[in-house]
């Protein structure tokens, strides 16, 4: 081992070091000054119950299948319009310019209104209409806001990945007889996919997370199960149960998401 391995070696002892005294100091802090606030009683009561948590845990997790469910049909639904609309944002043919400005205003607007406001406006407004059963399902129409706003995301995330790939790889697919689309489906699209996988792999954490807003329009998913114990049994536990629900799935997901970031850029480097 040469000097610099050496000092580089040592540096990062001294950091791990430094972290460690820094995470346990705080970790020590908030152990200790937290119980000593004068209200530390009520609010442990009232969040953090240890019955009311194994009271309410198996049906709070039946509740997250709702969730579940409703992300794993989304999901590929949003991929589709998602790249859908990348493609019409990024088509280059004076013929289908119509559908490029029909591309930017779907980005445009799903991606400028808040995703609550889109499942209000949609999950109450469409079944509105009167229609039948099933078509006035929030489970329907909730779906569809979620898929119209993350597929906007999700469009724009695709078209920076389409945009990335160098202007020579169209030329060497055109100048080798492939047509637009063929080097678009063989050249540009496998390499831009490639290219936004973590910045998709965050976009479906926050999918996740925001497949909770739909319990405002109807669906009892976790969030609105925690609000049902909460009325019941006049306790905040349930909603630390919904989070702790939450993180278990989140957590493992960002951990991975991170992977994918540091191993996209190390093959870079």
């Amino acid at each position: 081992m040469n000097r610099r391995e050496k000092y580089e070696a040592r540096q990062r002892r001294w950091s791990i070091l430094i972290a460690a005294a820094s995470t346990i100091a705080t970790l020590a802090a908030i152990v200790i000054l937290v119980p000593m606030a004068p209200g530390w009683s009520r609010v442990q009561q009232s969040f953090f119950s240890g019955e009311v948590f194994l009271k309410t845990l198996p049906k709070m997790l039946e509740a997250f299948l709702v969730d579940i469910a409703i992300f794993a049909w989304s999901t590929p639904l949003i991929a589709i319009v998602g790249l859908a609309a990348a493609l019409a944002r990024s088509t280059r043919s004076p013929g289908l310019f119509p559908l490029r400005v029909f591309g930017t205003i779907f980005v445009d607007v799903f991606r400028g209104v808040p995703v609550v406001l889109v499942i209000y406006l949609i999950g109450f407004g469409v079944p509105g209409l009167g229609l039948p059963r099933p078509w006035n399902s929030p489970y329907i129409w909730g779906t569809v806001a979620l898929v119209l706003t993350y597929s906007a995301y999700v469009a724009e995330i695709l078209r920076g990945g389409i945009d990335s790939v160098h202007p020579s790889q169209r030329a060497a697919g055109i100048s080798l007889g492939l047509s637009e689309s063929d080097v678009m489906r063989y050249i540009v699209l496998p390499q831009a996919v490639r290219r936004v996988v973590p910045a998709n792999m965050n976009m479906l954490i926050a999918l996740q997370k925001d497949v909770a807003l739909l319990s405002f329009i109807g669906p009892v998913e976790i969030l609105r199960q925690a609000g049902v114990y909460k009325s019941l049994l006049a306790n905040f536990t349930p909603y630390v149960v919904a989070a702790v629900v939450f993180l278990a799935v989140t957590v493992p997901a960002t951990r991975y998401t991170d992977y994918l970031m540091n191993r996209q850029n190390d093959a870079r480097s």
